[in-house]
């Protein structure tokens, strides 16, 4: 599991600007959806070049959120990134320029990602009930024009309140807590429900999210705050 490290002058930028360190003290579970970023075996298992070994060590933390989410009235979604042959054409920038690669190429790419691909599946020990969503993403985040459906799906439940989870912290889970904020979700990165290459990266992006787009919690605290609806009336 990653050590959990945001510096303290985040923290107290933080404190300094909101007078307090969370910016969410209670969640409504039926306003709540717990986004699980790209926990397929692409990113989980060897022999992919893709691995984020600490991914594997958030799997018991994402299944207890999932169930908690479920118990308080809210959603649970499963995200997989995805490729097809079109994204080659239209993430060209991707594809001929920032990932230019001699062990990842294109064919590589497709092969992992492509629906029904080993590498495309989620991870067999994730919780997954027949009552969630699945959602396939094309860009890191899941929430920018052209990724996929998320945005439309959670309007469409109600849902105001995002807790992101998955792999890799800094880049498609940070990428996706940004534009959930930036589109007026409360967005709440789970500090150990999150995985990244190395504790720095992770950090890093966790001091990010907490300093300007939402706020950083632990699964434990996260799931203390969640509330079914009725519970959540009566504190009002």
């Amino acid at each position: 599991m990653h050590k959990i490290e945001i510096p303290q002058f985040i923290i107290d930028r933080v404190i300094k600007a909101r007078g307090k360190l969370h910016a969410f003290e209670r969640l409504v579970g039926p306003s709540t959806a717990l986004l699980v970023v790209d926990l397929q075996n692409a990113f989980m298992v060897p022999p992919y070049s893709t691995e984020v070994p600490f991914a594997r060590e958030i799997v018991p933390n994402v299944n207890r959120l999932a169930a908690a989410t479920r118990a308080a009235g809210g959603c649970v979604v499963w995200i997989q990134m995805t490729q097809t042959e079109e994204d080659k054409k239209s993430w060209s920038v991707l594809y001929d320029n920032v990932h230019v690669s001699k062990t990842l190429n294109k064919t590589e790419t497709l092969a992992r990602l492509g629906r029904g691909t080993h590498g495309h599946a989620l991870y067999d020990l994730l919780d997954v009930q027949p009552g969630d969503l699945k959602v396939e993403k094309r860009r890191y985040s899941a929430f920018i024009q052209g990724s996929s459906e998320l945005d439309a799906m959670l309007r469409a439940r109600g849902i105001d309140t995002v807790l992101i989870t998955g792999t890799s912290t800094n880049t498609c889970c940070e990428s996706t807590a940004r534009d959930a904020m930036m589109i007026n979700y409360k967005t709440i990165m789970i500090s150990d429900g999150n995985a990244g290459m190395t504790d720095e990266e992770h950090n890093a992006s966790l001091g990010n999210v907490l300093r300007i787009f939402g706020d950083v919690m632990t699964t434990d605290e996260t799931i203390a705050l969640l509330q079914p609806a009725a519970k959540a009336s009566a504190a009002e």
